[in-house]
């Protein structure tokens, strides 16, 4: 099913996102999580490539299982990353052939131990140029794309970042999931933006449970994303206290997703770093 047609039914569209572990035994978690989260009624589920395009074998391999044996929807992040024209034509061939009609197109992270994006010889440097291939290709992709309510990491300049957001959008995507931000107001802005640029399609806001400080402070790091002053201090009160971070977190989580849903977000997208419970746990709460 395409990810585009679930929009608009009265309901809001409800995802999580994991990422392709590293070893055999991960990727048996990852699906015995996948199956936790089964219940839920997920709208789809989508799997990210490895840092620099590291694991596009197992991204592949995984969505098309998770799909043909879970029954569930499942999107395929794709990058520019390592990749030339034809191994990006080989690897959408791929994914058409093993069922999967849904794609999130980014441009990617540099590699592992590199500060800058390089393109590859006959490859993409941005996520536009990889949707205009897309839609140039004789597969019938619904294809989604990423935003950032805090601008880009790379691109601070709100306005900036917007016009390379509506440039993106202009070239086929038919949806948009965001970064992941603490402060719904980051969102909010960002959706008035976009609505008076032009951008017309969903927007989905993206959240993730906080789990463990350290983590979420190196994960904002690498994204650009803000700890809010209020979550922080709730933080550091019970910092020591690893169930009371999850607590935190979930009820911060909860909050956040009651509060877009009430102001007209058209879903959530839940990132969940490859566990279920925090994510059952706010998708519990919030009634979904």
């Amino acid at each position: 099913m395409k990810i585009a047609s679930l929009f608009g039914r009265g309901a809001p569209v409800v995802s999580f996102e994991f990422f392709p572990p590293k070893t055999e035994e991960g990727v048996e978690q990852l699906y015995r999580t996948v199956e936790e989260l089964r219940p839920c009624r997920p709208s789809f589920v989508s799997v990210t490539y490895g840092a620099g395009g590291s694991t596009r074998d197992r991204t592949l391999e995984l969505v098309t299982r998770i799909q043909r044996q879970l029954g569930l929807t499942t999107m395929a992040h794709l990058t520019c990353v390592g990749s030339s024209r034809a191994e990006i034509r080989e690897t959408l061939r791929r994914l058409h052939d093993g069922g999967i009609e849904n794609i999130l197109a980014l441009r990617g992270d540099p590699p592992k131990g590199e500060t800058e994006f390089r393109p590859t010889a006959d490859g993409f440097r941005y996520a536009t140029e990889l949707v205009a291939f897309i839609r140039e290709q004789p597969f019938d992709f619904c294809v989604g794309a990423a935003c950032y309510p805090e601008g880009h990491v790379e691109t601070r300049d709100l306005e900036q970042d917007l016009a390379h957001l509506v440039t993106k959008v202009s070239k086929g995507v038919d949806f948009l999931v965001s970064q992941l931000f603490f402060d719904n107001e980051d969102y909010r802005a960002f959706v008035r933006r976009a609505r008076s640029a032009g951008v017309m399609v969903p927007i989905v806001p993206g959240l993730m449970p906080i789990t463990n400080v350290s983590q979420v402070e190196r994960f904002t790091g690498m994204c650009g994303s803000r700890i809010p002053q209020e979550l922080r201090r709730r933080l550091k009160i019970v910092t020591n206290d690893p169930s009371a971070v999850v607590a935190t977190g979930v009820q911060w989580a909860v909050d956040q997703g009651r509060a877009l849903l009430r102001d007209g977000a058209p879903g959530l997208h839940f990132y969940t770093l490859n566990r279920s419970s925090a994510s059952l746990a706010v998708h519990a709460a919030l009634g979904l």
